[in-house]
């Protein structure tokens, strides 16, 4: 959420941003509500002080035994009380029209995010690992044949319970979805130095909109009652535990990480993935959120991309990282890294993970501020969020790159001791 004093400072800057993102200039029309509630807040100023000083006035004129001076200030005081309501909502509405126009426009883009108007103008930073061998004649099958064929991977009994985009894991392929969460989670813990949570995945109303999923995209989100959301991703919670908290410098940075199950609709997304595990409605994640100085989030977003890095590379698993333009970044970012993951089925790329620096766009919806050593007065924190990954999208691609000639899949060594020792997992007796 931005600023209006920042936007009347920086008008172009603001109307150049949004250009940047494909998006209409705004600044005039905010500043035109701006002024509108400025004007309002001064009419109740000068009504309140003459109230003020009316009541004054009667008990000077009392004083002087002034009797119809009295009387007439107190018909004034009284007109002006009865005046004083109208003022009062005209202030609130004004200040409510600001405010729902505000918190409904995207983060400004970083000055080195590429312009661009989807993503096909994001652009490759560098790629690891090396694709998968296989045999000659042997074509890779997609992830989802792959686990029909095990016998392990159950759309259909998923479909007759909860409906489209769900699935049922059994045995050996449920355990190594377990077990990828409980690496990621163990390595970025233990390597990474971020603090496990474990957050509730029901929230309110001002969480999600303290992380901007609301009221933008209300549509994506599952409800939960009349007071509570699923969540769609553990940034939500995790970002929300600085929330209306002033921290000491000393304490930040901050890193959170969470394996967590979220929830999100895919209604906009329409003929695109309708089979298999990449867009489902319910999926487990790793997330990790730092929240930091201004002067440190560069390199903390750095940072944290090497850690979602790190759990790719430790699975021995082809990506690349792509920098997202301006008009493929989401809603509440500055900055964002993809992790794409080669997906030999496929034989394309796919996104694992995001990283993104949000500045303190977020930390401004939620009142989440710092008190720098030696300064007067707190400062937004900034905040950053990225997958560590994507649970269910590490299942598909260790399935896709460790399919064997003949049916079985191989199991990563680094997989194996959350495994109970099993090397590969082999078709399921009576449903292979």
């Amino acid at each position: 959420m931005f600023d209006i004093k920042w936007i009347r400072d920086n008008p172009d800057a603001f109307d150049a941003g949004r250009r940047s993102r494909g998006l209409e200039p705004l600044s005039a029309a905010l500043l035109s509500l701006d002024d509108r509630r400025k004007a309002a807040i001064l009419r109740l100023q000068v009504v309140q002080e003459r109230r003020n000083a009316a009541a004054k006035e009667i008990g000077q004129a009392m004083g002087r035994k002034d009797a119809e001076t009295a009387e007439r200030l107190k018909a004034e005081v009284a007109g002006l009380k009865a005046e004083t309501p109208a003022l009062e909502a005209e202030e609130r509405d004004a200040s409510a029209a600001l405010d729902a126009a505000l918190i409904e426009i995207p983060n400004l883009p970083h000055a080195d995010v590429p312009a661009g108007a989807d993503e096909h103008d994001n652009v490759e930073i560098h790629r690891a690992g090396q694709k998968p061998g296989f045999p000659d004649g042997f074509a890779p099958r997609e992830h989802d044949a792959i686990g029909e064929a095990l016998g392990l991977m159950d759309f259909e009994s998923a479909a007759k319970m909860s409906g489209a985009r769900f699935v049922v894991l059994r045995g050996a392929l449920a355990r190594l979805h377990r077990a990828l969460g409980q690496y990621m989670i163990d390595m970025h813990v233990d390597r990474h130095g971020f603090e496990e949570v474990d957050p509730p995945v029901l929230v309110r109303d001002a969480a999600m909109v303290g992380t901007a999923q609301l009221p933008k995209f209300r549509d994506d989100q599952f409800r939960a009652g009349e007071d509570h959301w699923l969540i769609p991703t553990a940034e939500v919670p995790l970002t929300n535990l600085a929330r209306e908290r002033v921290i000491d410098e000393a304490e930040l940075p901050l890193r959170f990480t969470a394996l967590t199950h979220s929830f999100r609709k895919e209604a906009g997304s329409a003929g695109r993935d309708t089979r298999g595990m990449i867009r489902q409605h319910q999926f487990a994640k790793v997330e990790m959120v730092s929240i930091t100085t201004p002067e440190t989030s560069d390199a903390e977003h750095e940072r944290m991309t090497r850690a979602a890095e790190d759990v790719l590379e430790g699975l021995g698993l082809h990506y690349r990282r792509m920098l997202l333009c301006t008009g493929d970044m989401g809603f509440a970012s500055r900055r964002t890294f993809d992790l794409e993951v080669w997906l030999p089925g496929q034989n394309t790329f796919r996104e694992i993970s995001s990283c993104s620096v949000c500045g303190d766009f977020q930390a401004r919806r939620m009142e989440a501020r710092y008190r720098p050593a030696g300064a007067k007065g707190p400062r937004f924190v900034h905040t950053l969020n990225g997958s560590g990954v994507a649970v269910g999208r590490a299942l598909v691609a260790v399935l896709e790159n460790y399919q064997q000639t003949d049916g079985t899949v191989a199991i990563p060594e680094v997989l194996r001791p959350y495994m109970g020792g099993l090397d590969r997992i082999v078709p399921a007796k009576g449903r292979g």
